[in-house]
């Protein structure tokens, strides 16, 4: 007989698959959707990495967060589908690799701490702070990466007629942050309700 703790457990484990999925999907098809100007791809995942953080955890949204940053390394990076991607995984391939898996999973993770840090008492809060935590830190983590690399993004830089700061903070992480923090922020409310009436259902089981 299945007890109500492994049918919880079956549940999860169904729904980080399905979210998963879903971060593959919209990664891959975020590829071919550019940023004007620059050709920079726009993050469309980092709500499904939120709403797994707060349904399922901070080691969900830390897989979840993973999986985004793997994506983005082997098919931008190593496939050379974007071309900044590519510039900097060929001069700085370790560096590449780390800057791609840090942002996205410490995202995930913390976003799935906070939220579960302030849950009990103001959901709705919670749920802003869950969503906009992932746009900041996945941001933060890219514009430290890129000053590591900076011999190469000041050369992409340079080739375009901008500086190192413009083109980073301004270019390449400024649009891409304020889009995602926009979406995130917007959608918080009905992620809220996402995750109250999944939360529900799985107290019934």
């Amino acid at each position: 007989m299945i007890t109500s703790k492994k049918r919880l457990n079956v549940v999860a484990m169904v729904e980080l698959a399905l979210l998963t999925a879903a971060v593959l999907i919209l990664q891959l098809a975020g590829v071919a959707i550019k940023l004007p100007f620059l050709g920079t791809p726009i993050s469309l995942v980092l709500v499904p990495i939120a709403l797994g953080a707060m349904l399922l955890g901070p080691m969900a949204g830390a897989w979840l967060g993973f999986v985004f940053g793997m994506v983005v390394f082997v098919v931008c990076g190593v496939m050379a589908t974007d071309p900044f991607t590519a510039m900097l995984f060929a001069d700085h391939p370790v560096l590449t690799a780390l800057t791609c898996l840090v942002k996205s999973t410490l995202a995930g993770f913390l976003s799935g701490a906070a939220y579960r840090a302030v849950r009990q008492k103001k959901p709705l809060l919670a749920t802003f702070l869950a969503a906009g935590i992932v746009p900041v830190v996945n941001t933060g983590v890219f514009v430290l990466g890129c000053i590591t690399m900076m011999d190469t993004v000041s050369g992409i830089a340079g080739g375009i007629g901008q500086s190192f700061l413009y083109f980073v903070i301004i270019g390449c992480a400024g649009l891409n942050f304020v889009f995602e923090m926009i979406l995130n922020m917007a959608l918080s409310p009905a992620l809220c309700r996402v995750v109250s009436i999944v939360t529900k259902q799985q107290k019934r089981l």
